[in-house]
């Protein structure tokens, strides 16, 4: 099965929710007006497309509806899926421009960090790329465990010390196995919580001191893990940890288990972060790089 397959049979709740009650409520509309537009809104923030988000995708039709490009309820959906992939825009592919390049794999417990760092070294081996994974997050138990699994599904080297060691530590050990591998992508995992947030901000401080102090010219990438069937929840988390690192793009996991994927749109309107990769499943190749284009045809089609 393709990806596209896959990313349909993935947000085929969220379709079925959102998508397929949009034909059934413009069945009952002969003209375009106020009324259906309050139908469609009550509908988008059903599938936590987001208040914002669902007010700019009304305002816009509004302004079809005035200039005359939308005339028929027929036409909504096609009008809805031009708004709807300009809203999101087109992902970002990872930078690794640099060898070593990084990547800073961050995210609350349970959202899919260590099967993220899995699937994405499996694309990255599968892209003839050297990688080896650091197990910073040394806190949750058999963290370190589960994500040795994955790094042996993937093929990967995986750099581990014992549960409760300093995640700064371990970095650097990575770090210096990075360098006498001559390894093209460091993948870091990090804890997901710790007793506090101040705590957090400080292990992923000190991470990040031993990365520029070791690897100052190294290209960065801070990937925040989010769990699409939190909804509007995830979105708070991204807020919270943007205050912890500099995030510089999305893993937005469990798309394939909610009928919330208009989360998408929500996080791209309130965050201004592109989704880099989305996951439609628990396979290791179940994860691709974000594509708006497929994402709003498997919406629709």
């Amino acid at each position: 099965m393709g990806f596209l397959a896959k990313l349909k049979e993935g947000l085929s709740k969220t379709k079925n929710a959102l998508f397929g009650r949009i034909d059934g409520m413009l069945k009952h509309f002969v003209k375009v007006d106020e009324d259906l537009l309050e139908e469609l809104e009550e509908l988008l923030i059903t599938a936590d497309v987001g208040v914002n988000a669902t007010e700019e995708i009304l305002d816009r039709l509004r302004e079809e509806i005035k200039d005359g490009r939308l005339k028929e309820p027929s036409d909504i959906k096609d009008s809805l899926k031009g708004i709807l992939a300009d809203m999101i825009g087109e992902g970002e592919p990872l930078h690794l421009d640099t060898t070593p390049a990084v990547i800073l794999i961050i995210g609350v417990n349970g959202a899919g960090k260590t099967t993220s760092i899995g699937k994405i070294s499996n694309r990255l081996k599968k892209a003839k790329k050297k990688v080896v994974v650091a197990a910073a997050d040394t806190f949750r138990a058999a963290a370190i465990d589960q994500l040795a699994v994955w790094c042996e599904r993937a093929g990967v080297d995986l750099v581990k010390q014992q549960e409760g060691s300093d995640p700064a530590a371990v970095v650097y050990d990575a770090i210096q196995y990075t360098k006498k591998k001559q390894a093209d992508v460091l993948i870091i995992d990090t804890a997901g919580r710790l007793h506090n947030k101040k705590n957090l901000m400080d292990e992923l401080a000190k991470i990040n001191r031993v990365i520029s102090r070791e690897l100052p010219d190294a290209t960065r990438e801070n990937l925040l893990v989010l769990d699409a069937t939190t909804g509007q929840n995830a979105i708070l988390q991204a807020k919270e940890f943007s205050h912890a690192a500099d995030i510089t793009g999305l893993i937005l996991n469990k798309l394939d288990g909610t009928a919330k994927g208009g989360i998408v749109l929500s996080i791209r309107r309130e965050l201004g972060l592109p989704v880099k990769f989305v996951g439609v499943g628990e396979k290791i190749d179940d994860m691709q790089e974000f594509d708006a284009e497929e994402f709003v045809t498997a919406l629709f089609e």
